[in-house]
């Protein structure tokens, strides 16, 4: 299968539409947490401008551990009770952050990090992980940043769930 990105173009959430469509499209049969988790992390991280580091982070029942990503190389372990990840994972509420150095236990696995957003990955009332985003560009993510993300890992949620 050879799957090609179109460029997005329109309004940011008519964008974000294009985006979840694609992410559909191409997660689309597919089960394995793994392969999706990887192939939207890649799709998102070469489809929207000013990201270092998208990928998402599996809950193993007791932390947060680095799953498929695309970026420099991340943190393994996130405890719930650090970072903005853990904050997302614990509140069960997207993170949007848009000055990471203002947050007192932020996990910088990139220097370059300057604003994130977090999505928590909740199934059936269990956490699943998180899908993270981040950006060297303060203020980077807006509220149709996390609309659309949310509704791309409602995407990848729906696919673990068929």
């Amino acid at each position: 299968m050879s799957f090609v990105p179109s460029t997005l173009s329109g309004s940011k959430t008519e964008q974000y539409q294009d985006l979840t469509q694609q992410a559909t499209a191409l997660i689309d049969g597919e089960h394995d947490r793994i392969a999706n988790a990887a192939n939207v992390s890649s799709l998102v991280y070469h489809s929207l401008p000013d990201l270092n580091w998208v990928g998402f982070y599996f809950f193993d029942g007791t932390e947060l551990v680095v799953g498929p990503f695309q970026g420099q190389p991340a943190c393994v372990r996130i405890s719930l009770d650090r970072g903005v990840c853990g904050a997302a994972a614990r509140t069960g509420q997207t993170q949007r952050v848009d000055d990471v150095h203002a947050v007192a236990d932020h996990i910088a696995c990139d220097a370059n990090t300057n604003s994130e957003l977090v999505v928590p990955l909740i199934q059936d009332g269990k956490l699943i992980g998180v899908f993270d985003l981040d950006s060297p560009l303060p203020s980077r993510f807006d509220d149709d940043d996390q609309r659309g993300l949310e509704a791309i890992a409602a995407v990848f949620l729906a696919a673990l769930a068929a």
